[in-house]
């Protein structure tokens, strides 16, 4: 994504020499702190429901009730109909439910604490058994107000482990699902990963606090639909929300340290006490718990044999639909190319006659939108958002960034889908804990073998 200038060649003003030097020390620092933080990142990450399992549930949290729920998928990743799910509690609490044709079901409790849920394997289907049978019983802490998850996985071999499970489930149907949702999973990364490519190509900085306006978009939906607003009307104004939060950022702390000349690890020290800051502030007041930004429950849509709830389809759509705007902004209008003249070369930007300042500014704002959107279409398709959902998916974002060129709209999109395609398939063969791992492992290799991505370009250090 390069602008070539309509004016004749020109050397490059002095202040230019040292952008590459400073940039690639920032790239370096920042890749430092996430392969240091990453594998907290991961153990977080875990905790995120997967992608194609959102739960069609009855249920809906509220202070004077807390659910248990889940969804349960037979060895060839098909919803599994009719299987009864009992859970037992203090005070001789027991209940049970019965997956609908969605694999979902759901248990409404009035007093929080410890409960016990077990399926019933008389109501398994013929020639499925339990994964890790011996171990059938979950325990699970329920809150008011809350949704906590009890999960189950089959298969179509008696006494097979997570292990033996997952290497003998392959099978085309089960690839293409998994693909679909790579697809999927990579459409919302670019959303969150072109705003963080513009911040880093506009200003040098790598923003650890990127992933809270992914919160944020997510939170203020679920805020807005209990109000009653309409879910699009609550989307849209979540959206709006987080734009201006990305504008007012610029004008109150970026500006102003980069009027300081502080140096970019400094600024990127800034971000991480910003992402924590935000973090616990979201966990103040919605609490540690998931909250659903739309109560009703979830149609899937079988596709070509691939499974997707609506909101997916919706989902992704949208996402589409912003991503093919946002490039024909780039490409097509006057500030869309002032923005990747910034991008290319700030130095050389400013003696145009750019104001680079203020496409500096459009570009926190635009990227803190598209971040939220981001937030909103996931709190969608995972069923649920919380206090840390940003930070969750923060690795996946810096590992398509990386992967497609640092500071180039066009690489994050490219290395979104690759990252969420890779992440996804990667859960045919290894457990759903360890599927994430993939993204680091990208990250890693990138930086050793090809520091610029795919579309980035060389820069001499020094």
């Amino acid at each position: 994504m390069r602008l070539s200038t309509p004016t004749r060649p020109r050397p490059r003003p002095p202040l230019s020499r040292s952008v590459a030097p400073r940039r690639r020390g920032a790239l370096l620092a920042a890749a430092a702190v996430l392969l240091g933080f990453g594998a907290a990142t991961l153990g977080l990450a875990t905790q995120v429901a997967p992608a194609s399992a959102a739960p069609a549930a009855a249920c809906a949290p509220s202070p004077e009730q807390g659910c248990i729920q889940g969804t349960i998928r037979d060895g060839e990743r098909q919803p599994a109909e009719g299987i009864d799910v009992v859970a037992t509690g203090a005070g001789g609490f027991e209940e049970t439910a019965t997956t609908d044709d969605s694999g979902s079901w759901s248990i409404t409790v009035t007093e929080a604490g410890s409960y016990s849920v077990t399926i019933d394997p008389e109501t398994l289907p013929e020639d499925q058994y339990l994964v890790n049978a011996d171990q059938a019983e979950r325990e699970v802490d329920v809150r008011l107000g809350a949704t906590a998850s009890a999960l189950f996985a089959l298969t179509d071999e008696q006494g097979a482990t997570t292990g033996e499970a997952t290497a003998s489930s392959f099978n085309w149907d089960r690839f293409a699902q998994q693909f679909a949702s790579g697809i999927r999973l990579g459409l919302l990364l670019a959303l969150a990963a072109i705003g963080l490519s513009l911040i880093y190509g506009t200003t040098g900085l790598s923003s650890f606090s990127h992933g809270e306006q992914v919160t944020l978009g997510g939170l203020l939906a679920y805020s807005f639909t209990s109000l009653g607003l309409p879910l699009i009307l609550a989307a849209a104004l979540s959206v709006a929300i987080c734009a201006a939060t990305g504008y007012f950022q610029d004008l109150i702390i970026w500006k102003p340290l980069r009027k300081r000349r502080l140096s970019l690890t400094q600024l990127m020290i800034v971000t991480i006490g910003l992402s924590i800051a935000l973090q616990y502030t979201f966990q103040y007041f919605y609490g540690a718990g998931t909250v659903r930004i739309s109560r009703d429950n979830p149609q899937t849509v079988d596709f070509l044999g691939i499974t997707l709830t609506v909101q997916s389809y919706v989902a992704m759509g949208i996402s589409v639909v912003v991503l093919v705007g946002t490039g024909l902004f780039l490409l097509k209008t006057r500030v869309g190319r002032a923005t990747r003249a910034v991008s290319d070369n700030p130095a050389l930007a400013a003696a145009s006659g750019i104001d680079v300042d203020r496409i500096i500014r459009l570009v926190w704002t635009l990227a803190a939108g598209l971040a939220g959107l981001a937030g909103v279409m996931l709190g969608l398709v995972l069923n649920g958002v919380n206090w840390m959902t940003g930070l969750q998916i923060l690795l996946l974002i810096f590992a398509a960034v990386t992967l497609g060129g640092l500071g180039t709209a066009f690489g994050a999109l490219a290395g979104s889908m690759i990252i969420g395609i890779v992440v996804e398939l990667t859960n045919i063969w290894l457990p759903g804990d360890f599927k994430y791992a993939t993204a680091l492992l990208i990250l890693i290799l990138i930086l050793v073998f090809r520091p610029q991505g795919i579309f980035g370009r060389k820069e001499r250090v020094g």
